[in-house]
């Protein structure tokens, strides 16, 4: 009896692991679409894969520090501007960061990435880039 407990037990751990890393790539395939979704749809309106783009990303921040620490990160390689938001409670500072690039998905899809995590670290949030 033992060992069917321990097998049910063993069986139940690969179940629940395999549906952990499911719901993982899941999420990350979310924002790999949705790169792949906007930059397909700047093509269609005539983007050139190869021709350089002002790309704005749009990060959503707690305070004053955090915002002052993500623009220390981002700059000289982003131009950066500050923006408080009187409506908003949660993330009162928005933070508008802007490259001259191309509009190739790898690149956009790690670019997504590093201010997915950027914004995570300080408590903030992501709200996505526009070209």
């Amino acid at each position: 009896m033992t060992s069917f407990v321990a097998a049910l037990v063993v069986a139940l751990i690969l179940i629940v692991a395999r549906v952990y890393f499911k719901l993982r790539a899941a999420q990350r395939n979310r924002v790999a679409s949705w790169d792949a979704q906007l930059i397909e749809r700047l093509r269609s309106r005539g983007y050139v894969p190869f021709n350089d783009y002002a790309v704005d990303f749009f990060l959503a921040l707690p305070d004053q520090a955090a915002t002052q620490a993500v623009r220390a990160r981002l700059e000289p390689e982003f131009s950066v501007d500050i923006k408080p938001m009187q409506d908003e409670a949660e993330f009162p500072f928005s933070l508008h960061a802007t490259k001259s690039m191309r509009l190739i998905l790898p690149d956009m899809q790690a670019l997504s990435a590093r201010m997915t995590a950027l914004a995570a670290e300080f408590r903030g949030r992501y709200d996505g880039w526009a070209a």
